[in-house]
């Protein structure tokens, strides 16, 4: 298969039915990139080798027409020394020169029709590369969210599940166990510093009650002092 046939096949490729009826679309679509960046390469060179060969036909052309020049001043210096037979000589040198110049514009304007079509050609391949990068991008990110999705479901699936129900509710129990145990641990010494504390307030309630029945019994001891002196 050429590469103009390759092309063509390339550019006008229904990216999308081939996507449809492959069974692995991410493998396709990188071999077709694969396909259409090695195309690339070889339209590029060729487009290359045709300018190059535009610009020797261009210094070919010119070295043609100032031969042919040359060989019109050599005629017209031969007439003027009267030397007709040179002259004639020299003027089928110079028509050769034209022809020549001719011939090369000729092939120059081929090279030149020739280098634009394959600047349009690699200018529609890589428009082609990357709206199918763009593909190739929205397929894997796709695949990767149905991967997700996927996990997901199953995930919920077994969520919903009385294996993993039991699991749960036993792993729930277990919590409210080790809960209970370490409430526990400081409950017996809780309840003798809180006994601690309420002795101590019911001490110093005491203390006072003492103080004022101390205070109470001095002051009538001593007011019964003062009425015996009397």
């Amino acid at each position: 298969m050429g590469i103009f046939t390759r092309l063509r096949d390339i550019i006008n490729s229904n990216i999308n039915a081939m996507l449809d009826k492959a069974e692995n679309p991410e493998k396709l679509l990188k071999l077709m990139i694969q396909e259409m960046e090695d195309t690339l390469i070889e339209i590029k060179a060729q487009c290359a080798q045709a300018m190059a060969q535009s610009k020797t036909y261009g210094r070919m052309v010119e070295e043609a027409r100032g031969r042919a020049a040359e060989w019109a001043a050599k005629a017209r210096l031969a007439m003027e020394k009267g030397r007709e037979d040179l002259a004639r000589e020299a003027l089928v040198e110079k028509r050769r020169y034209q022809e020549r110049a001719e011939s090369l514009e000729g092939q120059a304007h081929d090279s030149e029709v020739l280098i634009a079509q394959y600047q349009n050609d690699i200018t529609q391949l890589e428009a082609k590369i990357r709206s199918t990068r763009e593909k190739q991008k929205l397929l894997v990110q796709r695949h990767m969210h149905a991967q997700t999705k996927r996990r997901a479901q199953e995930s919920m699936r077994r969520a919903d599940g009385q294996d993993f129900t039991i699991r749960v509710e036993s792993f729930e129990k277990r919590i409210d166990r080790m809960e209970a145990e370490a409430d526990l641990v400081n409950f017996g010494r809780k309840a003798e510093l809180d006994e601690e504390f309420e002795r101590l307030a019911g001490d110093e309630d005491l203390e006072k009650e003492l103080e004022e029945l101390r205070t109470e019994v001095k002051g009538k001891q001593a007011e019964t002092g003062s009425q015996g002196g009397a």
